[in-house]
């Protein structure tokens, strides 16, 4: 299985804006910047979270994005979705009913267990991004980040955020 980039941007931007004080956005160019991905490929991204409701963006001068509900009602199975849609990784083609041994479609009456295997996995990946909030995430990056790094980055948004 493999994720699309702008997942891993949407998530870390949520992060980002779960740092946010209440009422405070970030603008596109701003989270961009921070980073380190170009403006244009970013929107996209964030346009697909506010339209998943993930985000709210906020018009005027004083605008951006922030998000759209607490950090702790936000899982990254949502973010996930919101960028890369809610299908399954594994698509079935039924190859079992190709080749020499191929029957009639009315003869497979039972789910294939190969693919049954990739649907479980799915379903147990997809319940662990759901369990998984950005709160978690947050708390994650306070422990694990350098402090000299938290610092620089509070710093940023002192002057970044509006």
């Amino acid at each position: 299985m493999r994720l699309s980039d702008g997942v891993e941007s949407g998530v870390h931007v949520c992060v980002l804006l779960a740092t946010l004080p209440n009422g405070a956005a970030l603008p596109a160019a701003k989270l961009a910047e921070y980073h380190g991905v170009p403006a244009a490929y970013l929107a996209k991204h964030l346009q697909a979270l506010a339209g998943a409701d993930v985000l709210r963006t906020v018009k005027g001068a004083r605008g951006g994005y922030r998000l759209a509900r607490p950090a702790d009602e936000i899982t990254v199975l949502d973010v996930v979705e919101a960028i890369d849609g809610g299908e399954s990784a594994f698509r079935c083609s039924e190859i079992r009913r190709r080749g020499p041994l191929a029957m009639p479609a009315r003869e497979y009456t039972k789910v294939c267990g190969i693919h049954h295997v990739f649907t479980r996995a799915d379903e147990v990946w997809r319940a662990e991004l759901a369990r998984t909030t950005i709160t978690d995430l947050l708390m994650g990056v306070l422990r694990d980040v350098p402090r000299a790094a938290l610092e620089k980055g509070a710093r940023w948004l002192q002057d970044s955020a509006r």
